[in-house]
């Protein structure tokens, strides 16, 4: 069996249907050859994201992947595959390399030397004899262990060589799963149970576990509310009374109010405890700290801990419910934040009302968002934001109540990346109505990709918040706009996406949100791409940013 066709049958073996691509590289031939489709991206950051998108919804089952040539298209990928990395996320790189002869010979990009430092694992396949041990070590990272990028480089000159015949024999295999202590597990349900108020903070490891319903379970034995991650919201119900949303960059007013001055002690559950304000709530000091993790690099990295659980999120929270229940001999502890989650969740809501119903023009982003909110029932939607205001806008509001029903991101967090992400999104749920929010400027990033969601017939809907200038930089920029105006940003986008080919509208009047967003799912619902651009005022105002009060 040729390399080519070596590394293709592994892939098919692996459950890949859909390449995200761009050429050239011969693998895509080969891959059709063997009835697997390719997307064809407009660039290859976009490209990743795609794949990036894909791969967050079906958990990695399987991953996502992206092929790329050699030199100008691996160095086009690195702000994407940064992201997959800084979010630990299952994707598999496969790069065409230069031929081997070439390959040691500066200035000579090689993606096996550069991408060390932001894949999981990464080799270059010297002989082709050597490329199913190659792809065999590239999927055990993939599902081994904490989720993360993967990288096998393809020289061009073995591609077309003799693999061997071991291609044929290769098995797809199960990650390996540990537990945690079994008498950490059991000191932990102690503490938990003794705490007056405790919380749970839950990262997307508990996505990946597929351990959404045993969280529920554990939160509601405990009487304990939960937050998330911006990486792992979606991971709870937030529609259930014991939700606080997630935190990072804002927070939602039961979410402030609990981490801030209720709790007691955090049981952290499927996440690194980072310390990255945009992605993960920082904690207050000398707050008592359990956590469970399966990676023991994020244990005692940003916090001092009392207790470390080293293993699966579900597996860990399968033994930490029996330890519960055993310690309550069927009774429920005496303490329910129901009803003061409750309490404060509306009286945030009041503060807010004025915005999330104004009916001003320009409109304002709080608006599109709070009507989109009230016409999208969550369960049937998959929602992402892209970076900059429209993340820290949509978080504490959106309530996403199925897992990965809304994709969060952001350590690594260029503009644009939203759009690969929500492309992916509907790939690997197509039956979903996939939505992406962004500003104006990270469209300008990413835009024509829309294009490629319309030629391969990918019907997602992209919301574009156009205020025609940089808002977030207001308080940063202040001379050089008042000279040269370095802050606005100009175009008519709806425009832009009807020459692409997708269905769009361009919306001025905030009476016509709720219509118009029906319209487009109705349009996406058709087999079209669609594109809502509205005209929106530069808001700065964010709920609890960075653990402030309103």
């Amino acid at each position: 069996m040729r390399t080519g066709d070596a590394i293709v049958e592994i892939l098919r073996r692996e459950g890949i249907s859909t390449l995200f691509c761009f050429p050239t590289t011969p693998l895509i031939e080969n891959a059709v050859a063997a009835g697997i489709r390719p997307v064809i991206c407009r660039q290859e950051r976009v490209g990743v994201d795609m794949a990036d998108g894909f791969a967050r919804v079906t958990n990695g089952k399987p991953p996502g992947v992206f092929l790329m040539q050699y030199g100008p298209g691996s160095e086009n990928a690195f702000p994407g595959i940064a992201t997959t990395f800084s979010d630990s996320v299952p994707v598999l790189f496969l790069p065409l390399a230069h031929a081997r002869e070439q390959s040691q010979v500066f200035p000579t990009f090689r993606s096996s030397r550069t991408y060390a430092s932001i894949t999981k694992q990464v080799e270059e396949i010297v002989v082709p004899q050597a490329t199913t041990a190659a792809m065999r070590r590239a999927f055990a990272a993939l599902k081994n262990g904490r989720p993360g990028p993967a990288m096998v480089e393809v020289p061009r000159d073995i591609i077309d060589l003799d693999a061997g015949n071991d291609a044929g024999s290769y098995r797809p295999f199960t990650p390996s799963l540990s537990l945690p202590n079994p008498a950490d597990v059991d000191d932990a349900a102690k503490r938990l149970l003794a705490a007056s108020c405790p919380m749970i903070l839950a990262g997307q490891g508990v996505l990946y576990a597929e351990a959404s319903a045993e969280l529920t379970e554990l939160a509601e034995l405990l009487q304990a509310s939960v937050m998330t991650t911006v990486d792992g919201k979606s991971a709870f119900p937030e529609d259930h009374p014991l939700a606080l949303g997630s935190g990072g960059n804002t927070f939602s007013g039961p979410g402030r109010l609990f981490l801030h001055t209720k709790a007691d002690l955090i049981f952290g559950i499927g996440c690194g405890f980072t310390r990255h304000q945009l992605t993960t709530p920082a904690l207050p000091p000398n707050l008592p700290i359990i956590h469970a993790t399966n990676d023991p690099r994020d244990l005692h990295k940003s916090y001092q801990t009392e207790i470390g659980l080293l293993g699966d999120a579900r597996l860990t929270l399968v033994s930490l419910i029996a330890a519960v229940k055993d310690r309550l001999g069927g009774r429920l502890p005496n303490r329910s934040p129901a009803a003061d989650i409750a309490a404060e969740r509306d009286a945030w809501l009041g503060r807010w009302h004025a915005r999330l119903s104004s009916a001003e023009r320009p409109i304002t982003p709080y608006r599109v968002m709070s009507e989109f909110i009230r016409v999208i029932d969550p369960a049937e939607a998959i929602v992402t934001h892209d970076s900059g205001s429209p993340r820290d806008q949509l978080l504490p509001f959106y309530r996403a109540t199925r897992p990965r029903g809304y994709l969060g991101w952001g350590k690594s967090h260029q503009l644009g990346t939203g759009l690969g992400l929500i492309i992916g999104a509907k790939v690997a749920a197509p039956d979903k109505f996939c939505v992406n929010f962004m500003g104006d400027a990270a469209f300008g990033m990413t835009g024509l990709d829309l294009e490629t969601a319309v030629r391969a017939g990918i019907p997602s809907l992209t919301i574009v918040l156009n205020n025609s200038t940089m808002a977030i930089e207001i308080p940063h920029m202040k001379l050089s706009h008042e000279r040269h105006a370095a802050r606005d940003l100009g175009g008519n986008y709806a425009n832009l996406a009807r020459e692409l080919g997708a269905w769009a509208e361009r919306v001025t009047d905030p009476g016509d949100i709720a219509a118009a967003i029906l319209r487009a799912r109705r349009a996406t619902e058709d087999g079209k791409t669609a594109l809502l651009e509205f005209i929106t005022s530069a808001e700065t105002a964010f709920s609890h940013r960075n653990g402030a009060v309103d």
